[in-house]
This record gives C-alpha cells, sequence and structure tokens, in this order.
C-alpha cells in the first residue's frame, strides 16, 4: 500500500482499520445499480460521446456541465439518450461532495442503459488511492458527508478497537500512553465519519466495489479514453488486460503493493508523459506508435490540470480533458464533445469548434469565459509570444514548438 507520510504511532491503526471498520459497519447494502459493462473495453458505431475530465469532488460544476451538455436535465435525470458519457476518472478528493457525484453517477448508468446510452466511469488514481488506503488528498468534507446519529457509536468502537489491537501488536515499551492528549489526536485524525467513509471505500464497500466494476482504458469509435495515459511500457498490453488486472489488483485494498499496475507511475492511472501543451518530435513519435498500437484515431487523457481548458495537440490526436473543474483548482468548466468525425468543446455552456487551430480555438474559448479561471488565465499569460500552430519539424532531432 502506498503509505501516507503524515502516519505517526497512531498510524499503527492505519493497516487494521478496513478489518475491523467493516465489522463497525455492516449497514452498506449490496448496491442496486446498473453494473457496468464489465469485461467489455471497446464500442463502435456510437453517434454522440461526451468526456469530462477530474471532477475531485466539485458537485455543482460537475452538475453544471451535465446540463450544459443536455446530459441531464433539472431533476438530474438522464436526457442523453444514447449518448455515451466518459467520466475519465478522478471523482474524489480536494473536494467535499464526492459521495454526492459517485451517488449520480449511479444513479445516471441505469438510466443510460436504458435509454440506450451508457455512462462510462473510468478508473483514476484517486479513486485507487482511496481503495487502497491512500487520503493524503480526502477533504475534511468527504467524511462529513458520511456522518449520521450512530458515527458517534462508531467512532468510539473504532478507538476501543485501535487501541486493543496495538495492545496486542506492539511491545508494552512501545505503546504510546493512552491519556486525554493522545485520544484527542486521534480523534483529528480519524474524525467523525472516517469510519463509514473506510468502510464504503473498502473494496467491498459501496463505493469501492463500484469502482472496482470500471474500467482503467475504453476505446469508442477509435478514442482510447484514459485517466493518465498509456506509457511505452504498458503499450504491448491489450486493453481487457490492463483493465483486468487493476481490478484484481484493487479487491487488495489496503495492502495494494507499490508495484500493482494501479500504483506504477507508467501505468493507466498515474503516467504524465503525453500531457504537455508545447509539441514535441519524441512525444510525436511516442502518440504515433501509441495509436498504431490499439488501431486508433487519438486519445483523450485527463488527470494532468495543464491549461483550464480543453486543450487538443498533434492535430486531434492527443486531447487533454483536464480543466480543472474542481474549486480546488480554480473552477475552470469545460467538456468534450465528439460527434462523427467533428471534436467540439462545451465551455461554459458556449460550443466552441474547431480545435484546431489552436490559436483561434484558444481566443474563442478566453472570450467565451465569463467566470475567473486562474488555471486558464496563467496558462494564456504563459503562451504569450508561443506559436502553438508552428509546423513541428521532426528532420530534426528534439525538435519542438518553440
Amino acid at each position: 500500500m502506498m503509505k501516507n507520510p503524515d502516519d505517526d504511532t497512531a498510524g499503527y491503526a492505519v493497516n487494521m482499520p478496513v478489518k475491523i471498520i467493516v465489522l463497525i459497519v455492516c449497514f452498506f447494502s449490496a448496491s442496486n445499480q446498473a453494473k457496468a459493462d464489465i469485461g467489455l473495453s471497446e464500442w463502435t458505431g456510437v453517434e454522440r460521446i461526451v468526456a469530462i475530465g477530474d471532477i475531485h469532488g466539485d458537485f455543482k460544476a460537475f452538475r453544471k456541465l451535465l446540463l450544459e451538455t443536455k446530459l441531464i436535465n433539472k431533476r438530474n435525470r438522464w436526457i442523453g439518450g444514447k449518448t455515451h458519457f466518459v467520466q475519465v476518472g478522478d471523482v474524489p478528493d480536494r473536494g467535499p461532495d464526492s459521495r454526492k457525484v459517485m451517488d449520480l453517477l449511479m444513479k445516471l448508468e441505469g438510466q443510460a442503459a436504458k435509454a440506450g446510452g451508457r455512462v462510462h466511469a473510468l478508473i483514476g488514481n484517486h479513486e485507487a488511492m482511496n481503495i487502497a488506503g491512500d487520503l493524503r488528498y480526502v477533504d475534511a468534507g468527504e467524511y462529513k458527508a458520511f456522518v449520521d446519529r450512530k458515527s458517534q457509536r462508531r467512532q468510539q468502537a473504532y478507538y476501543e478497537n485501535t487501541i486493543k489491537y496495538l495492545q496486542n501488536t506492539l511491545a508494552p515499551e512501545q505503546l504510546p500512553t493512552f491519556d486525554d492528549t493522545y485520544k484527542a489526536q486521534w480523534l483529528e485524525r480519524y474524525p467523525l465519519g472516517y469510519v463509514e467513509h473506510r468502510a464504503a471505500w473498502a473494496p467491498g464497500g459501496k463505493y469501492g466495489r463500484w469502482v472496482r466494476e470500471h474500467n482503467s482504458v475504453i476505446k469508442i469509435n477509435g478514442t482510447l479514453f484514459v485517466h493518465g495515459g498509456i506509457s511505452p511500457k504498458h503499450r504491448g498490453r491489450s486493453l481487457d488486460e490492463m483493465n483486468a488486472i487493476i481490478r484484481s489488483e484493487l479487491t487488495q485494498g489496503d495492502q495494494l503493493p507499490d508495484t500493482a499496475l494501479a500504483n506504477d507511475q507508467l501505468g493507466p492511472l498515474w503516467y504524465r508523459g503525453l500531457s504537455k501543451v508545447v509539441e514535441t518530435c519524441e512525444i510525436q513519435v511516442e502518440i504515433n506508435q501509441l495509436l498504431k498500437a490499439y488501431n486508433a484515431q487519438r486519445i483523450v487523457v485527463a488527470h494532468t490540470p495543464v491549461a483550464g481548458a480543453i486543450v487538443s495537440r498533434y492535430n486531434n490526436r492527443l486531447v487533454m480533458v483536464d480543466v480543472g473543474l474542481s474549486a480546488h483548482y480554480g473552477g475552470a468548466r469545460a467538456a468534450l464533445v465528439i460527434e462523427g468525425d467533428e471534436l467540439s468543446v462545451m465551455h461554459e455552456g458556449k460550443r466552441l469548434s474547431p480545435l484546431v487551430p489552436a490559436a483561434g480555438y484558444l481566443a474563442n474559448a478566453s472570450s467565451a469565459t465569463t467566470v475567473t479561471a486562474p488555471l486558464f488565465e496563467r496558462f494564456l499569460k504563459r503562451l504569450n509570444g508561443v506559436n502553438l500552430d508552428r509546423s513541428l519539424d521532426c528532420s530534426t532531432p528534439n525538435a519542438e514548438v518553440p
């Protein structure tokens, strides 16, 4: 498991809690939501695709984007018909309302399927982190969202079990002093709602199980969708293989090893090698080889909020859709729409097309931006004097667009 660097003596409970928590919290019932298409990694003949990047606990911004792309109505019901909606991973962390987002996604899965559409909630690195117990980026509001009238009793039971666990595990000279100071520190580390949060994110819990029913990388109409990217290290794996491996690995919960594909910095949940705005011959070759390996036209990635707007590079062969939707990143709001061969962007409710040349598209995105988005503003300032539409001359080694 990827260990929380903040763990101290009280952290001995970190390796123990899921087993104890599941016993303490037994009220999480099996999900009756529509099952994901487990075992399927590829779809064809889809008329409309909408892709939204990282949400990070911002339900309000996410819902607004669903309304703007006409996937839901004001009652939060699916109206997208046969559209395939791809949420490209990272629902949780950094914001307070991940539970609301996941509950809505679960509901929409069933409604979309009945209408002939699909909701593809891809696994991102933060979904894997929550299942594995790496809670460094969990917002305090996430725990509060699980608090109910029984939370204090569960918290006390967890505290008592923590003490018993430490007493049975450590030598007497290693034991902390279980006084009021220790308990105050413990309560700060494990606030109300923590027990319920961990039970829900356990591999067999409501959200842990739901995540494990999904894919990490899919292909629709020749477009690859993946949270981080597919590096040359894993390019030889099929989509089915990568999905099956990660689903299997996540059953290990807080025992997930650092060597797992789900933890690999070059794996599909973490790889950032493609997410660079400046085009280079090295990445161009990598993208060409990647698309050839999977017989795809383009790849859509999230994970890295580089621009505060959706950005297309390499003549639409790479599209980056993590715009920093969450308030944590400043709240830029945009979704990618693919209809046939046409790519467009829904940017703050305004449809922008085409995505290339980049200069014209970014000028239109800037004009369409009515809400201050610091990430986008900083991106435009960094581009001052940079020609993103200059042809890439790969006859020169290590060439790049200046």
